[in-house]
């Protein structure tokens, strides 16, 4: 078993133990392990954890009116759809992710998403929109001191 598969299953069992509805200031929740196991496949790029996560996730953050991880979902589900070579669904995904994020002022998810929608412009062959993409994410990345990401994304545009 590897590594992310070992850590997935771990995850996969905290899931027999809750399975209560969510309430303010409660433990976590459903909706909190399928985040952690839907943004890790997005990381990733393991587009079968993706179908089975992301979908769940996306469910239960919208039965529970959970911004957060309802934007988490649309990214993953438009990293599945990049995948996928599905990219007008792609764009809609990481559009709405975007503005969830935004929305809440998160800004290194922010930043995530618009690296993703670089990924994006990347396999439609557009490297003016990804340029662009990477340069926004950079600047959010930078603001809050994300360093790894910003070096990242750095290396990206200095690449193009």
């Amino acid at each position: 078993m590897g590594e992310f598969a070992y850590v997935d299953t771990l995850l996969e069992g905290a899931l027999d133990k809750s399975g209560q509805p969510v309430k303010r200031g409660t433990m976590a929740h459903d909706h909190d392990v399928y985040a952690l196991l839907t943004d890790s496949a997005a990381q990733r790029r393991d587009l079968d954890a993706l179908e089975r996560y992301a979908p769940r996730l996306e469910e239960l953050a919208s039965r529970d009116g959970h911004r957060l991880y309802q934007a988490v979902a649309h990214r993953a589900l438009g990293v599945a759809s990049r995948l996928k070579g599905d990219y007008a669904v792609a764009e809609t995904r990481f559009e709405k992710a975007l503005a969830g994020f935004e929305d809440l002022g998160t800004r290194w998810q922010t930043g995530i998403t618009l690296f993703e929608m670089a990924e994006l412009d990347q396999a439609r062959s557009a490297p003016d929109q990804r340029k662009e993409h990477l340069l926004n994410a950079l600047a959010h990345f930078r603001d809050i001191r994300a360093n790894p990401d910003a070096e990242r994304t750095r290396v990206l545009i200095e690449a193009l």
